[in-house]
């Protein structure tokens, strides 16, 4: 990731101020990880759920907030709440039939990274919706959102090694469905790495 902002270190004491009321603290909390829980969330679930699922994860967080003690980032906590978020709208959507929304197209280039031309995240997103569920998360968190594999087994819940087998299954995965669509592999590799 290339774009300046807070670090981990200021994030997590904009949540632990949070945590002890400091309203100021938790909008700057707030505003400085609402990126990444959308973008995270945009390729765990339909890109017009996201926004939806980013609201609650932080309706989750803020409720949670006094309890967060700092053993990890304040990012990587908010980012575990997000992906049991999207696993809770999973589950619901078994539950219930699904309607097609026409327009999630808009939401794709919408919720777009800022970095990577229109063509090539619609690619990104379409591959990444053929992986199964635990090598996309995986792929997501240390691919898309750089976080550490440390980090992103705290997030996905499972040991560093589990993350490790699946972010390179996920590369196996998505070389394959490249070459499937007759795509030069090393140009879209590039563009998802």
């Amino acid at each position: 990731m290339s774009h300046a902002g807070p670090d981990d270190e200021q994030i997590t004491s904009w949540a632990m101020a949070a945590g002890d009321g400091d309203r100021a603290a938790a909008t700057a909390f707030i505003q400085a990880t609402q990126r990444h829980v959308q973008r995270f969330l945009t390729h765990l679930v339909d890109a017009a759920e996201a926004e939806d699922l980013t609201q609650e994860t932080y309706l989750r967080a803020m409720r949670s907030i006094r309890g967060f003690a700092g053993r990890s980032t304040a990012r990587t906590w908010l980012l575990a709440i997000a992906r049991r978020v999207a696993v809770d709208h999973i589950r619901a959507l078994v539950v219930r039939p699904r309607v097609a929304d026409l327009d999630d197209w808009q939401a794709v280039a919408e919720s777009t990274s800022t970095g990577s031309r229109f063509e090539d995240a619609l690619v990104l997103r379409q591959l990444l919706g053929g992986l199964d569920a635990d090598r996309r998360e995986a792929f997501v968190a240390t691919q898309v959102l750089g976080l550490s594999y440390a980090e992103a087994a705290e997030v996905c819940d499972c040991p560093i090694g589990t993350i490790r087998s699946r972010v390179a299954r996920a590369r196996q995965d998505l070389v394959a469905a490249m070459t499937e669509q007759d795509q030069t592999p090393g140009q879209r590799l590039r563009a998802i790495s």
